[in-house]
């Protein structure tokens, strides 16, 4: 496919914001290995090739091993995953997946025995964050391996 226009440069003023809200959550201090599963799970569902592509690499260079990034699609059978990880994996397939979801209480419940408040809306804003940046990819057919490095 190719792309439909460079969404950076035609309007970035507009993508200032988005940028901002990306950098404030990579700062929450939740563990970035695990932003990075939850990014790459979101992009994996979406099937946001430059997404997954980008996030996979993010996750190698902040040491995740291949063996879990290559089974995160089937993390539910994967037993190299923790009790945290999958919460927040569930979590994210949940608001992901919102309109046929509707972010079970189960999938709730969950998250709450290995998060607190604060980590609870701090991982849901980092969710809807990424789902944005795959709708933003996905209409203007972002190309993989075009990434520029990640806000720090």
């Amino acid at each position: 496919m190719l792309p439909r226009l460079d969404y950076y440069a035609a309007a970035p003023e507009a993508l200032k914001p988005m940028l901002a809200l990306s950098r404030a959550v990579n700062g929450f201090g939740l563990d970035h290995a695990l932003l990075e599963l939850v990014k790459l799970r979101a992009s994996q569902i979406n099937g946001c090739a430059f997404c997954i592509d980008m996030h996979a690499r993010d996750a190698m260079q902040a040491g995740e091993t291949s063996a879990r990034l290559f089974l995160l699609d089937a993390w539910r059978e994967a037993p190299c995953y923790t009790d945290r990880e999958r919460a927040a994996l569930a979590w994210t397939e949940a608001l992901t997946l919102v309109a046929d979801t509707h972010a079970p209480d189960a999938e709730y419940e969950a998250l709450r025995a290995h998060f607190t408040d604060a980590e609870i809306v701090q991982l849901s804003l980092a969710i809807v964050t990424i789902n944005g940046w795959n709708r933003m990819a996905i209409a203007f057919r972002a190309r993989p391996g075009s990434a520029v490095p990640a806000p720090s």
